[in-house]
């Protein structure tokens, strides 16, 4: 298990579940770990002493502060700017496309409704992200 959690933002139960789901039937042992809300999400992000996560799932509409100003936070902040983010999202729409790429977002990807296009479009993130890409190193604790 790697060390450094999949840090998935997302509101929705069922869509936390189906994450989890997906990853047991592509037998991936990825370190998860949720938060619920755009608030908890910036909390986390904050706090230094906990483990850097290595890639964040980052669902757009949240309750309170939405993915956006999280993404917005992301870029913001030096010592997260290099943090991958991926939007899994239900929302096609072209404004939200643009903006969270405007933001700085790493990909956008529409969460599909059947359940095996949704595994094998997780098997693809995953692969690539934490597979091909290199990431960059944690930064360093201050």
């Amino acid at each position: 298990m790697h060390p450094h959690p999949i840090l998935i933002v997302e509101d929705s139960d069922e869509d936390f579940e189906a994450i989890g789901w997906a990853m047991r039937r592509l037998e991936r042992t990825d370190l998860l770990e949720r938060c619920h809300d755009g608030d908890q999400a910036i909390e986390r992000l904050q706090d230094r002493t906990l483990p850097w996560p290595q890639l964040v799932l980052l669902d757009l509409n949240l309750p309170g502060t939405d993915g956006r100003e999280v993404l917005s936070f992301i870029r913001y902040e030096p010592y997260l700017r290099s943090l991958p983010v991926v939007v899994l999202s239900t929302s096609a729409s072209e404004e939200d496309v643009n903006a969270c790429y405007d933001l700085g977002v790493n990909a956008y990807l529409i969460k599909p409704v059947n359940f095996d296009q949704f595994t094998e479009q997780l098997r693809i993130t995953l692969d690539f992200w934490l597979g091909l890409a290199r990431l960059p190193e944690p930064p360093g604790r201050m």
